[in-house]
């Protein structure tokens, strides 16, 4: 049930192609005002409306003004498979202390919901229904509704920096193991790799072809950046890291950064120097492209000891999110 416009204001809808620019600006006014660290622009927005797992016609929502400015936003995903749904949205800072927040955390609720009874009636899961929502420590508003509404948090992660003016380590790898730049050819290998390598981290799920592909397409992705380490008498991907760069965040952030969306070694090649050789050679490559810091985020309580990895090579945390849970019935 969308949320009622006789008490937000708005006129709610879900997204639609002709939205993409109006929806790409509320999200921009808001981050403005509220200097996430991280926010999704027009072409991660393109890609929400291809989705085939989440229809964007049930999965999204858009709260409009009388004008027809778009003024709020929710949506959710979920695997078919997977035990929980996850929920993004925002809503404009002159919109806000209305209720309209509240609103569209129900929707996300009742959302998460319907999907869990879908899939538990397709026989896809029996999961009991649960919606995560992450949001950064600095977001105290954000934190005041979701514990308002009984989330708990259940997982921290570390953004953590890396000055590039210091040199990169040394960091080989063993005969047979090469190192290369990411191509394209190896898009399904280097999936493979993913899946295999996050298998036992905490919230992670399977990537499917169409998750992947919007993964490596994402607007922000340096493929020259990123670099996979092939077992050469195999053929096997054994890790990968792949980087992405936002030219517009220095003019916020007062720096350029070369970030590493993803780090990954498979279970069978670790503790062969092949996390830290991707690392070495991603700071060689954000340095030689002129980046000041080199960034990336990690699950403080990493099963694979990331933390400990990233903080030798000379990361240092500068900013903590949290991962926010609410576990409910069938009923409202």
């Amino acid at each position: 049930m969308q949320p009622d416009a006789s008490r937000t204001g708005l006129q709610w809808r879900p997204a639609t192609t002709g939205d993409l620019d109006n929806w790409a600006e509320l999200i921009a006014r808001t981050a403005a005002v509220e200097h996430p660290v991280w926010f999704e622009k027009r072409g991660d927005l393109v890609h929400v409306l291809e989705s085939t797992k989440n229809d964007p016609r049930t999965n999204t929502l858009l709260g409009f003004d009388a004008g027809g400015v778009a003024r709020a936003y929710g949506r959710i995903t979920k695997n078919p498979e997977g035990d929980k749904a996850t929920g993004m949205g925002c809503v404009d800072p002159d919109w806000q202390r209305r209720g309209i927040g509240s609103a569209l955390l129900a929707w996300q609720e009742a959302q998460a919901r319907n999907r869990f009874r879908a899939d538990t009636e397709a026989g896809h899961t029996t999961a009991p229904p649960r919606l995560r929502i992450q949001t950064e420590e600095q977001h105290h508003h954000q934190a005041a509704l979701l514990r308002a509404r009984g989330y708990g948090i259940v997982r921290w992660f570390n953004e953590m920096h890396r000055p590039l003016s210091i040199p990169a380590p040394d960091a080989r790898l063993e005969p047979g193991l090469k190192l290369g730049t990411f191509q394209p050819s190896l898009q399904e290998a280097v999936r493979q790799a993913h899946n295999d390598a996050f298998r036992d981290h905490w919230g992670s799920e399977p990537r499917d072809e169409e998750t992947w592909r919007f993964t490596i397409e994402e607007p922000t992705a340096r493929h020259d950046w990123s670099a996979v380490v092939v077992d050469a008498a195999t053929g096997e991907v054994a890790g990968y890291q792949l980087a992405s760069h936002d030219p517009d965040s220095a003019a916020v952030r007062g720096f350029k950064e070369g970030y590493t969306e993803l780090l990954g070694v498979r279970r069978a090649y670790r503790g062969r120097g092949i996390a830290q050789a991707l690392l070495a050679d991603a700071l060689r490559r954000f340095s030689a492209a002129g980046m000041d810091i080199a960034s990336l985020d990690v699950d403080s309580a990493n099963p694979t000891g990331a933390l400990a990895l990233y903080l030798g090579m000379g990361y240092q945390p500068v900013n903590r999110s949290m991962m926010w849970e609410r576990r409910s019935s069938w009923l409202p």
